[in-house]
């Protein structure tokens, strides 16, 4: 058996589900694979998903795609690639309390917004509300990354970034009103979020194993797309207790599902929408060399 890592970007949560059910169901078993899920909780995000790959202390990380195009541009650049993306679409969005009353990108202007401290996250908050007609004149706050979502909930930040199909799941499940803005309605090209990474010296020094751990992870979410309720039951094993309270988690399973793909285009990425969001980066003066996409994705370990 081979023993590989992920680092994921979160706690464990719908957009994760096919890992835990190809490794519940034996998918990677039968590839004679052990598979390791390694969540930001074990260190409280002392360490992102993205620099333990760049150390070394894992074999994929999950991550925004901007992380990627991070990693190439840095100082000391780190050749890795996205190898999958989990969802089709972007589920993410920006969101307000409706109790705020701020209804529209451009009344952020003022109000205070919980940032990851993402290398391109706040510059990107401020470019959507001047696309809406404001200043970009936000105040951002830098919380605990995994209590971010509740400064939110207990007004300590007017607005924040989340997964709709998770935070926003939790939400309706506790009859709470949100305001919910997506980048591309206000004129920014975002990428896919989570993408799976590995570093190119990998890919190329496991390329078959790679094939196989891709093989029996697209088997995992595809079949929990088709037996949602039973997916469900394996998650329910492995996400934080708050979360099995909080969360209608068969109507977050079924909201997700829907994005996973299908088995003509699962975890498949398209290089013009990469290219999009990189020239935007690049326009907005936010990277001053851009990367070429060719060296930022492959989909050839899925293919």
């Amino acid at each position: 058996m081979k023993n590989l890592r992920i680092a994921l970007d979160w706690t464990a949560n719908t957009n994760h589900t096919g890992f835990f059910v190809a490794r519940e169901l034996g998918f990677y078993a039968d590839q004679a694979i052990e598979l390791t899920l390694i969540t930001p909780a074990d260190d409280a995000y002392a360490t992102t998903p993205a620099k333990k790959l760049e150390l070394g202390q894992v074999d994929f990380a999950l991550a925004p795609f901007e992380s990627i195009i991070s990693l190439h541009t840095k100082p000391k650049p780190v050749a890795v690639k996205a190898i999958a993306a989990l969802l089709q679409e972007d589920l993410s969005a920006i969101v307000a309390l409706a109790s705020s009353h701020i209804t529209r990108p451009g009344e952020l202007d003022g109000r205070t917004y919980a940032s990851y401290k993402a290398r391109y996250e706040d510059s990107i908050i401020q470019q959507m509300i001047v696309n809406d007609g404001g200043k970009g004149d936000i105040q951002l706050q830098y919380p605990d990354k995994l209590g971010i979502w509740n400064t939110l909930l207990t007004n300590a930040a007017d607005s924040t970034w989340i997964f709709d199909n998770w935070e926003g799941v939790e939400a309706e499940t506790a009859g709470i009103q949100l305001t919910k803005f997506r980048l591309a309605d206000y004129q920014i090209p975002y990428a896919y979020s989570p993408a799976l990474m590995a570093t190119q010296a990998a890919i190329e020094q496991n390329n078959a194993l790679y094939n196989a751990f891709l093989s029996a992870t697209k088997q995992g979410f595809l079949y929990a797309k088709a037996n949602p309720e039973e997916a469900v039951d394996i998650l329910r094993q492995v996400v934080p207790e708050r979360d099995r309270q909080a969360i209608d988690l068969l109507k977050s399973q079924t909201y997700t599902a829907a994005y996973y793909g299908d088995e003509s285009n699962w975890g498949k990425m398209d290089a013009s929408r990469i290219q999009r969001f990189v020239d935007w980066l690049h326009e907005q003066g936010l990277e001053n060399t851009p990367p070429d996409v060719q060296n930022l994705f492959t989909n050839e370990l899925i293919e």
